[in-house]
C-alpha cells in the first residue's frame, strides 16, 4: 500500500509500541511525528528492563535508532500529550493529522484504596523501577527504604524490585505478599533464578506444606510449585547480599499501620482461601487478619492508562470500540467512548494504552504494529493532503515556552554518553537528570 507521503499521522508515546508502530507506517509511505513525554525514547524498554540487561536494552536501542532514522520519522522529546500537557488530542487534530495512534504506556498505578497507603514508606512499583533505571524525576527522589520491605504482588516486576532490594540496597529482609497460591504466580523461572540465591528454601517448604492442602483441593501438584523453585536454585547466581527473601501466599493486606511518626510500622494481612469462579482459581478472604512488621511496603500490583490523555477509561483501560471497522486478528484497536457509544473518529491505541501489564516487549511490538495495519485500512478511505504538515508542526513545537528534543539533539546525548562511559571505564553511562541531558544536548534554558 503506498500512500506517497501524503498521509500525516501523529503517535503519542515512543516506546516499544509507538516506535514499531511508526516503523510500520512509515514503510507504507507514511509521514509519522512522534510525540514523547520523556527525553530519551524506549519507554519502558529503555526504564523498565533492569539495568544489568544490557545486551537486551541495547539491542533495542539499535533498532529504536534505526526507526528514527528512518526520513519519515519526525521525532520530538520532551512534550507531553493530554489534558494538561502542551498539545490536546483536539490540538493534534487541528494541526492537521489525519490520525492519532496513542502509545503512551500506563502511566497511571494501580491502588488498592486501603488506610494508610499515604504513609512515608509505601511506594509503587513504578516509581522504584523508574528510579533504579535513571527516568527523571524519579531518578532525583529519595525513597525510605527500611530494613525489612514487603512487596504485594506476585509478577516479574516484584522479582525485579526484590533483585534491587537485594543487590543495591542490600536490606536485611524482603517479604513477598501473594493473594493467591504458589501456581498462580505470574514470575517466569529464569527472573526468579536473579534473586533465588536469597530464598529461604527452609521458609518457602514450609509455606508450600502449608498450602497444600488447598492446592489440592484445588487439583493442582504443590510438587510442581517445589520443582520450578527448586530449579530457580540451582542456576541461581552468586548470592550478592545476606538479605533473606521469603513468601507468604494466600494474604491480602487490609490496612498498613502508622509507626507513630507518619511512616509505616506493619502492614494488616488477612489469610485467604482458594476458590474455583467461573473456571478461574481465586482468592477469598477467611475474615482472620494478622500484623506483619514492616518498614517499607512496595506495591506491585499493575498499572492503568493515564486519564489525562483525555480518551474515555473504564477498568484501567481506555474504552475500545467492540465493534471495530478495522479488526486485526480479532481485536479492536480504536478508541471509544462508552458513555456516547461511538468511536472515537481517527484515535487508535496500541501497547500498554490498549491493555495494561500485557506482555513485554515483544508483545508491544506486535501490538504497534497491529495497530498500524488498523490505521492504514483507515487512511486508505481518506483523501491525502495537498500540502505537507511539517510547517505547522514545527510552528507549533517552537511556540512552545520549553525546550523540545529532536533527532538530532538526540545523536549528540549519545554520543555524549558513550565518550562519558569510554571516559570513566564503565559499559554505560546515562544522565539522571533532565537538566544534565538538556545542557549537554545545548538545549539548556533554551525558550522557545
Amino acid at each position: 500500500m503506498n500512500l506517497e507521503n501524503r498521509y500525516w499521522v501523529a503517535i503519542a508515546g515512543a516506546g516499544p509500541a509507538g516506535l514499531y508502530a511508526a516503523q510500520h507506517l512509515a514503510e507504507h509511505g507514511i509521514q509519522v511525528v512522534l510525540f514523547n513525554r520523556d527525553i530519551r525514547p524506549g519507554g519502558l524498554a529503555e526504564y523498565g528492563i533492569y539495568p544489568d540487561k544490557l545486551r537486551l536494552k541495547n539491542g533495542l536501542r539499535a533498532q529504536f535508532q534505526q526507526i528514527l532514522s528512518l526520513p519519515e520519522v519526525h521525532y520530538y522529546g520532551y512534550v507531553r500529550i493530554g489534558r494538561d500537557g502542551d498539545f490536546t488530542l483536539d490540538d493534534l487534530r487541528r494541526l492537521g493529522f489525519q490520525a492519532i495512534l496513542v502509545a503512551v504506556g500506563a502511566q497511571g498505578t494501580k491502588w488498592l484504596g486501603l488506610p494508610g497507603e499515604n504513609l512515608e514508606g509505601v511506594y509503587h512499583a513504578k516509581d522504584i523501577v523508574y528510579h533504579y533505571n535513571k527516568l527523571p524525576p524519579y531518578s532525583q527522589r529519595t525513597y525510605r527504604i527500611g530494613n525489612k520491605v514487603a512487596i504485594v504482588g506476585g509478577g516479574n516486576v516484584m522479582v525485579d524490585v526484590a533483585r534491587y532490594l537485594i543487590e543495591v540496597r542490600q536490606v536485611g529482609e524482603v517479604v513477598v505478599i501473594v493473594r493467591r497460591g504458589p501456581k498462580e504466580v505470574k514470575f517466569d523461572r529464569r527472573e526468579l533464578e536473579s534473586v533465588a540465591a536469597n530464598l529461604d528454601w527452609q521458609a518457602f517448604e514450609a509455606e508450600l506444606e502449608r498450602v497444600a492442602p488447598i492446592m489440592r483441593a484445588l487439583g493442582q501438584d504443590p510438587e510442581t510449585s517445589r520443582e520450578f523453585v527448586r530449579a530457580a536454585i540451582a542456576k541461581a547466581g552468586p548470592r550478592r547480599s545476606t538479605t533473606r527473601l521469603w513468601i507468604r501466599f494466600l494474604a491480602s493486606p487490609r490496612r498498613i499501620l502508622d509507626n507513630g511518626q507518619g511512616a509505616v510500622g506493619g502492614v494488616e494481612l488477612e489469610d485467604n482461601t482458594l476458590v474455583l469462579q467461573n473456571g478461574e482459581v481465586v482468592a477469598k478472604g477467611l475474615g482472620h487478619t494478622w500484623v506483619m512488621p514492616v518498614d517499607t511496603l512496595i506495591f506491585a500490583i499493575g498499572d492503568r492508562v493515564d486519564e489525562s490523555i483525555g480518551l474515555p477509561v473504564h477498568r484501567y483501560e481506555f474504552d475500545k470500540n467492540p465493534h471495530p471497522r478495522f479488526p486485526i486478528e480479532g481485536e479492536s484497536y480504536e478508541a471509544y467512548d462508552s458513555e456516547r457509544n461511538e468511536p472515537i473518529e481517527g484515535v487508535f491505541v496500541a501497547g500498554w494504552s490498549r491493555k495494561a501489564s500485557s506482555g513485554l516487549v515483544g508483545v508491544a511490538r506486535r501490538d504497534g504494529v497491529n495497530a498500524a495495519r488498523a490505521m492504514l485500512q483507515y487512511l486508505g478511505n481518506l483523501t491525502p493532503l495537498p500540502t505537507p504538515l511539517l510547517p505547522a508542526i514545527e510552528q507549533a513545537i517552537q511556540d512552545l515556552p520549553h525546550p523540545v528534543v529532536t533527532k538530532e539533539h538526540l545523536a549528540r546525548l549519545y554520543q555524549a554518553e558513550a565518550e562519558r562511559a569510554q571516559a570513566l571505564g564503565l559499559e554505560e553511562y546515562r544522565f539522571a537528570t533532565n537538566e544534565e541531558m538538556l545542557e549537554t544536548m545545548g538545549l539548556l534554558g533554551v525558550v522557545h
